[in-house]
C-alpha cells in the first residue's frame, strides 16, 4: 500500500512524501505472524502505520484472560494514543496477525514545528486527530456489542456493524473464532455453539470467516 493514501497522510501530495518521512523519523520494519510488535506494560514513542498484512490489538488481565479490542489492516494506525502520553505503559499488546510491515514515526516530532517549518504539519496533526476520533468511535462500537446479556445478541449487533460497512448482508471479518469470541468477550465454544444454532435457526450461513446473514430483521 502506498504510504501517501492512507488516512494519516490525507491531502499531503506526493512529492512532499519523502521530506516528511524524513522529518518524522520514520523506518519500516516486517514482522512474521505471532511475532508480537508492541508490548503490553512497555512505553512507546512512535506510531505505527500498517503497510501490508494485519496486527491485532488486544489487552490481558492478570489472570491471562485476554481481550480483543479490534486490528489493524493496511492503512490503519496503532499506538498513536499511548505516543501521545510519553512515558505511559500500554494497557494493550500489539500482534502481527499475519506476515506484516508496518511504518513507524516518531509522535514527538509530528506533533511539533520542525526547524524546517514544513507546510505539511498542520494537515498530519489534524489527520492524527481525525484517526484518534475513528478509534474512539471503535471502542465505542465494540461496547455497543457487549451490551447484550446473550451471545446472539452479540453476534448479530457485530454482524449489524459489519452489513453497514459493507453495505452487503454477505460479508467476510477479520477474526479467527477464538479472536471474535475474545472481541465480544464470551468463551469460544459457547460461540461456536451459538453460530451453529443460529445456522440451524436459518438466521445465518458462514464457512469460516465468510457470513451470510439470512433474517436481519430478526433479533
Amino acid at each position: 500500500m502506498k504510504i501517501s493514501h492512507t488516512e494519516l497522510f490525507r491531502d499531503i501530495e506526493e512529492k512532499d512524501m519523502e521530506a516528511l518521512l524524513s522529518c518524522l523519523s520514520a523506518f519500516r520494519k516486517e514482522y512474521k505472524k505471532g511475532e508480537v510488535i508492541l508490548q503490553e506494560g512497555e512505553p512507546t514513542e512512535k506510531i505505527g502505520i500498517v503497510l501490508s498484512g494485519m496486527v491485532i490489538i488486544s489487552c490481558s488481565d492478570v489472570w491471562g484472560n485476554t481481550t480483543i479490542l479490534g486490528n489493524a489492516s493496511p492503512g490503519a494506525v496503532f499506538g498513536e494514543a499511548y505516543a501521545c502520553v510519553p512515558g505511559e505503559p500500554l494497557l494493550i499488546s500489539v500482534v502481527a496477525a499475519e506476515d506484516t510491515t508496518v511504518l513507524f514515526m516518531h509522535i514527538g516530532k509530528a506533533l511539533s514545528t520542525c526547524s524546517n517549518a514544513c507546510v505539511f504539519h498542520t494537515k498530519l496533526i489534524r489527520n492524527l486527530l481525525r484517526v484518534c476520533a475513528e478509534k474512539s468511535l471503535q471502542l465505542s462500537r465494540r461496547i455497543l456489542h457487549t451490551g447484550s446479556k446473550s451471545i446472539r445478541g452479540r453476534l448479530l449487533s457485530y454482524f449489524s456493524e459489519c452489513i453497514k460497512r459493507t453495505g452487503s448482508y454477505s460479508f467476510s471479518i477479520p477474526y479467527s473464532r477464538q479472536q471474535l469470541a475474545d472481541y465480544l468477550g464470551v468463551d469460544r465454544s459457547a460461540l461456536s455453539n451459538e453460530l451453529s444454532k443460529m445456522r440451524r435457526d436459518g438466521l445465518i450461513q458462514y464457512e469460516k470467516n465468510s457470513f451470510t446473514v439470512l433474517k436481519p430483521h430478526i433479533v
